[in-house]
């Protein structure tokens, strides 16, 4: 009996990053290809997020033409809030491919669906005192699904038993229903 070998072939993705630095914002060169505009929504609350946590990401940048491939928006409220260093990443990558990573990286992300009880569950257990995460927190459970902006619920007194009928009456025109 003859066995055949079973052969394995592993292909290998190519490592782009070649170093990583820290760096004043002001020296970093703005992709002339971004696409994406932050609003004064977003940049509070990523100020928010970097007040409170600090810095998880870095900014990347090509060393094949200086651009900012990722990280805008972090270099504009570095820069607001006259932050003397950022963290970067630098890649190698062709201008061709600069282009390819600035038109996706953002939209890959947003490609995500989400999970609403796990986002409930994960929301629930978020607390912070900076009210622009908080509005950001809101606003991403209100998007998908889980409340409504401002919503408390009422008391049983305040909004009555739905089993028990009362009269109302009309402000307008002074006739009572029923309901």
């Amino acid at each position: 009996i003859m066995q055949q070998k079973n052969v394995e072939y592993f292909m290998s993705w190519q490592n782009r990053i070649v170093g990583e630095d820290t760096v004043p914002p002001d020296q970093l060169l703005a992709n002339p290809y971004n696409f994406r505009i932050h609003s004064t929504f977003q940049k509070q609350a990523l100020m928010g997020i970097l007040d409170t946590v600090g810095w998880v990401q870095r900014i990347i940048v090509n060393t094949h033409t200086s651009h900012v491939v990722d990280g805008h928006a972090r270099i504009a409220v570095a820069l607001q809030r006259n932050e003397p260093w950022v963290p970067v990443v630098y890649i190698d990558v062709s201008e061709d491919e600069e282009k390819m990573l600035i038109a996706s990286l953002d939209p890959l992300a947003a490609l995500a669906t989400v999970d609403s009880d796990q986002l409930a569950a994960l929301l629930a257990d978020i607390q912070s005192t900076d009210a622009a995460v908080t509005q950001l927190l809101t606003t991403l459970a209100y998007d998908n699904g889980i409340t409504s902006p401002d919503f408390q619920p009422a008391t049983v007194q305040e909004q009555g038993r739905l089993d028990q009928k009362k009269p109302i009456t009309c402000p307008h025109c002074g006739e009572s229903f029923t309901v």
